[in-house]
């Protein structure tokens, strides 16, 4: 009984609180902008030759890093 007093309370008094805001809509003066896409598209040829990069020692960094593993990876006993 005393929670639905409680709920019927909250409810009446946030409709009341909500009843008093007296404030209007203010009408906002737009203006409207004109939008132009200059959009140039031009090919670039790609004749230059790229280096890849080659690790010699087994630990390196990024390598360490590419293979790594996880607990879920590893073989479980049976």
């Amino acid at each position: 009984m005393k929670t639905i007093f409680t709920f019927i309370a909250i409810i009446f008094f946030g409709t009341a609180a909500m009843a008093q805001n007296d404030s209007k809509e203010v009408k906002v003066a737009t203006t409207a902008a004109g939008v132009e896409l200059n959009i140039d598209i031009t090919k670039a040829d790609k004749s230059e030759t790229e280096v890849a990069r080659l690790y010699k020692f087994k630990n390196s960094r990024i390598k360490k890093e590419l293979a790594f593993r996880t607990k879920n990876n590893r073989s479980k006993l049976v």
